[in-house]
């Protein structure tokens, strides 16, 4: 009897143990992800913090043993048909230099709105960068992405504010971001690039 009275605390102070450790590790684990640490790729490591709002990735290219550095950048704000995943902006560097840059709306865009000056299909969008404001034609990659243009990313990496409006399947809508903070002098290592103000329209 009284081996099953001393039995039962022992079991449920086990249990309460169990039970305390794995909300602790899923508590660690979503801190983790919401700070945008964790990486979707598959080779490349999780993310550091780049200063601000950014997080730096690095990988390494298997065959070539290029050196890979992405840079990315969440809005502030979501778009309305998926609240979960935000849009974003992504610099690729490979080994010193800047290969491309891109905005990912995290929604399904719309079909390309006018050719490009090589006829590639590109969406006319409108950027704000601090208080310079310009409307650019980005070329359309699947519908998922949309390729930056060189002088908008060297704008936007020395920014206070960044915005960018754009037609969406369900009405135009604001991507808003804070690009301050970066470490300017880990993107001119990793990518030779360094912020320029864009002109104003």
């Amino acid at each position: 009897m009284n081996g099953l009275q001393v039995g039962k605390p022992n079991r449920t102070s086990l249990a309460a143990k169990a039970l305390l450790a794995c909300v602790t590790l899923l508590c660690g684990a979503s801190a983790f992800a919401q700070g945008g640490a964790m990486s979707p790729y598959q080779d490349e490591k999780d993310g550091v913090s780049a200063g601000g709002k950014w997080m730096q990735f690095q990988s390494e290219d298997k065959m070539t043993g290029a050196k890979k550095v992405r840079f990315e950048l969440l809005a502030n704000n979501p778009f309305r048909e998926d609240p979960n995943y935000p849009p974003r902006v992504e610099l690729f560097c490979e080994d010193g230099k800047l290969k491309f840059s891109n905005f990912n709306p995290g929604v399904r865009l719309p079909p390309p709105n006018r050719p490009g000056f090589w006829g590639q299909p590109q969406l006319e969008v409108e950027v704000r960068i601090d208080d310079a404001h310009n409307f650019k034609g980005w070329n359309w990659e699947g519908a998922r992405f949309l390729s930056m243009d060189k002088g908008t990313t060297r704008g936007l990496i020395g920014a206070q504010l960044f915005r960018i409006a754009l037609p969406t399947r369900s009405g135009r809508q604001i991507a808003e971001f804070s690009p301050a903070g970066l470490n300017l002098d880990e993107v001119r290592k990793a990518c030779d690039l360094t912020p320029k103000k864009p002109s104003k329209d």
